[in-house]
């Protein structure tokens, strides 16, 4: 008959606690990663949010304000609105800067509530071809995102 000294064993009580601390840790490390993923997703949401009322805020600011006299006059109207209507996929526009103060008044409000944006990272474009169609896009970009974020409105003004 096998017979076990006590001197085999002893320490494996040790091992089995240092396995269950281990276990433990890597749980609340687990649940820690999990926090701060979830915090990032909320901050995300966040500016997304804050971009789509920036934008239904424009938009909706061009449609109380523009001239509706007649239809070149409604036309006229709406291309003073435009701000960096070249199109670019990496969110830094071109073209002319909006001389219109409203416009001006909603870039500085940008500026302060999208991470990262500046004006050249903004678009107006009106396209009166396409039944006065306006297309507000926003981009920002938080010190995590390797490439800008982008929120697109498109709108119809007549």
């Amino acid at each position: 008959m096998l017979t076990i000294t006590p001197y085999r064993q002893s320490g494996i009580v040790l091992i089995e606690a240092l396995m269950g601390i281990l276990i433990f840790s890597l749980g609340i490390l687990s649940m820690v990663a999990l926090q701060a993923t979830a915090i990032s997703a909320q901050n995300d949401a966040q500016f997304r949010i804050e971009a789509a009322n920036l934008a239904d805020r424009i938009i909706g600011e061009i449609d109380l304000n523009v001239d509706r006299t007649s239809s070149a006059t409604l036309q006229n109207s709406l291309v003073a609105y435009a701000h960096q209507a070249a199109t670019d996929a990496t969110c830094a526009f071109s073209g002319d800067a909006s001389a219109n103060q409203q416009v001006i008044d909603w870039l500085a409000d940008v500026a302060t509530q999208l991470p990262g944006s500046a004006a050249t990272m903004q678009q107006i474009a009106v396209t009166t071809a396409a039944f006065n169609q306006v297309t507000v896009t926003l981009c920002w970009q938080t010190a995590a995102d390797a490439t800008p974020r982008r929120h697109t409105v498109i709108a119809y003004v007549n």
